[in-house]
């Protein structure tokens, strides 16, 4: 049975491939504390239709290059800000005209 795993695309940069971030949670063996461990692996969009930050199901296949083992399997949950928005410019207002200079009526 081939592996599944969910994650957060990082970057879709080049073409017909993926980064995912998948956050596994651990325990140290000795002192018992959970900590937070990130992996990254590349995956295989053969339709490009994965953005920056949606959450995806990846499924691992055979060997595609030397490092992508994984194809994805279905978007989950689409990013709610894409690469272009950012909070500046969602929040910015919007800008105003200049108004026309007075013109003095004393002369």
């Amino acid at each position: 049975m081939s592996r599944t795993l969910t994650g957060i695309v990082a970057s879709n940069k080049t073409d017909k491939t993926i980064v995912i971030s998948v956050q596994t949670h651990k325990t140290h063996p000795l002192y018992k504390k959970k900590y937070l461990s990130t992996k990254r692996y590349m995956a295989h969009d053969a339709k490009n239709e994965a953005k920056v930050g949606d959450k995806v199901i990846i499924v691992e296949c055979r060997p595609l290059s030397a490092n992508k083992r994984f194809t994805l399997d279905k978007i989950v949950e689409k990013a709610a800000l894409s690469e272009d928005q950012t909070v500046n410019a969602i929040t910015a207002e919007p800008e105003q005209e200049p108004k026309e200079p007075v013109k003095d009526k004393a002369k």
